[in-house]
């Protein structure tokens, strides 16, 4: 191991502590974790016709519709998210 030490918001400071307390570790755990969650990556990478489910366009103007397909997509990630109702 080695030590480190970093600057945070007063805010934020308050708030990891108290996730750190709520989850039962120290607050130097909680940041380890933190750290070993950023630098393991996500496996959840998508390509945007996944997002979209494009297909075959049959001659779509997607620019013409892009902000309804951005609600769409937006309103089905938060139907789905972890943690969401």
């Amino acid at each position: 191991m080695v030590r480190t030490q970093i600057t945070l918001h007063a805010e934020h400071h308050a708030r990891a502590k108290a996730r750190a307390a709520v989850l039962g570790v120290s607050f130097a755990e909680y940041m380890r974790r933190l750290v070993d969650q950023d630098l393991a990556g996500s496996s959840k990478e998508a390509h945007v016709s996944i997002v979209f489910d494009l297909g075959t366009s049959g001659r779509a103007d997607i620019a013409s519709d892009k902000d309804r397909m951005v609600a769409v997509a937006t309103a089905a990630a938060k139907r789905f998210r972890p943690g969401g109702p």
